[in-house]
C-alpha cells in the first residue's frame, strides 16, 4: 500500500496514512529557575510548581531540586492526585531562589484500534469526569448544544467523534488570548476563540454533558533545539474514555493552531491530515504536568482554588504572583535537547 507521509512541521510530527508506523519519540532535559527575591523580604513566601511523573506515555529521570529554601518537599493534591512540588521561604530571607531540573522521554500517543462493540460501564466509576467544573457548567445551554451535536449517534465513540468534529470545525485559535486560556465555556459558546484551554474546556463540557468521561491534561510542549527558552511553551490537551477500550487522546486545539499557522481553511488536505492525527494521537512533542480543574494545592493556597495548575504559582504573604507574567513572577524554563 502506498504510504503517505506528511511532515507536521508546527509540531515535527510524522504522520503515515494507510500504513503502520513506529511510534517517535523525543527526550531532553527541562530546567525550571525561579527567583522570588525581588519581592516583598518581610514576608514568608511559597512556590507550587507542577511536578511530572513517569507513566505509560513518558519517563522521568534525573530529577535535581536545588535553592535557598526553608523547606521543600513533593505532595499531591486530595482529589486528582495531581503531583506538585512545594518550596517555602521564611519572613526575611533575602534571596529565594530554586531550579528544578528533570529527565524526560516522551513518545507519541496513538490509540485508534477501537474495538466493533462497546463494553458495559459503570458512570459512578468515572464521576470526576464527568463532573460539572466551575467554569465548565454541563447543563443549560451546553447540554442543549450537545444535544444537537449529538443527535442521532448511538454510542460513546460516534458521540465523541461527532463532538471532536463540532469543536474543529467551530472554535477557533485567538493568538491575543493571555497564556492557555481559563477555559470558560459560557463565554466561549458565545465569542468561540481561545487557546488551548479555552478549546479543550469546551470539548471536555460538551462530552461530560453527553455523557462520556473527558479530561484535561496540562503540561509543557518539549523544544527542538539545545538551550531553547520554552518559559511560555505550556499546552493543554484532551482525552475521553471510551468503555471496555482506554482512554482515547485528542487534540482539536492543535488542529486549530496549525490552520491558522499554514492559513489552511476546513476541508482543505492539510486540515484533513490534521484532523485525522489528532483523532486518537497525540504527537511526542510534549511533557505531562498535571490534569484536574479547581485544584486544592497541598499545603493549601490562601487564593482561591486553581482554576487549572499548568502554571507555576506563588504566593508572597497572601499575595497571589501573576503566574502568566514569569518577568515579574521571575521564572525561566529551558530545553536541552538530546544529541
Amino acid at each position: 500500500m502506498k504510504q503517505i507521509w506528511t511532515l507536521l512541521a508546527g509540531l515535527g510530527v510524522l504522520l503515515l496514512s494507510g500504513t503502520a508506523f513506529a511510534v517517535q519519540q523525543s527526550s531532553g532535559t527541562i530546567t525550571m529557575e525561579f527567583d522570588l527575591s525581588d519581592h516583598d523580604a518581610a514576608r514568608e513566601t511559597q512556590l507550587w510548581i507542577p511536578y511530572p511523573l513517569s507513566d505509560r506515555d513518558q519517563l522521568i529521570t534525573n530529577i535535581s531540586v536545588q535553592g535557598d529554601y526553608s523547606e521543600s518537599a513533593v505532595y499531591s493534591d486530595q482529589v486528582y492526585s495531581t503531583p506538585i512540588l512545594y518550596a517555602r521561604w521564611d519572613k526575611n530571607s533575602r534571596s529565594r531562589k530554586l531550579v528544578f531540573s528533570f529527565h524526560v522521554t516522551r513518545k507519541e500517543v496513538i490509540r485508534r484500534d477501537f474495538p466493533d462493540k462497546e463494553a458495559s460501564w459503570d458512570p459512578a466509576d468515572y464521576a470526576l469526569s464527568l463532573a460539572a467544573t466551575a467554569l465548565g457548567p454541563i447543563d443549560g445551554p451546553v447540554k442543549e448544544l450537545s444535544d444537537r451535536i449529538t443527535k442521532g449517534k448511538a454510542g460513546v465513540l460516534a458521540k465523541a467523534k461527532a463532538i471532536y468534529d463540532w469543536t474543529c470545525e467551530n472554535m477557533y485559535r485567538d493568538p491575543e488570548t493571555v497564556g492557555c486560556g481559563p477555559g470558560n465555556v459560557c463565554l466561549l459558546l458565545e465569542k468561540p476563540g481561545g487557546k488551548c484551554t479555552d478549546i479543550h474546556s469546551v470539548f471536555i463540557a460538551l462530552c461530560r454533558a453527553a455523557g462520556i468521561p473527558a479530561r484535561e491534561v496540562f503540561g509543557i510542549r518539549q523544544g527542538k533545539k539545545n538551550g531553547q527558552d520554552i518559559t511560555t511553551w505550556q499546552h493543554c490537551w484532551a482525552e475521553f474514555y471510551l468503555p471496555g477500550y482506554d482512554w482515547v487522546p485528542v487534540d482539536p486545539a492543535d488542529v486549530r493552531k496549525m490552520m491558522l499557522k499554514e492559513n489552511l481553511q476546513p476541508g482543505d488536505a492539510g486540515t484533513e491530515y490534521y484532523r485525522d492525527y489528532f483523532w486518537g494521537g497525540w504527537d511526542q512533542y510534549r511533557v505531562k504536568f498535571a490534569m484536574g480543574r479547581d485544584l486544592i494545592l497541598t499545603p493549601a493556597q490562601s487564593g482561591p482554588p486553581l482554576n487549572t495548575f499548568g502554571y507555576p504559582y506563588a504566593e508572597v504573604g497572601t499575595k497571589v504572583l501573576d503566574w502568566l507574567d514569569p518577568k515579574t513572577f521571575r521564572y525561566r524554563f529551558t530545553f536541552k535537547k538530546d544529541s
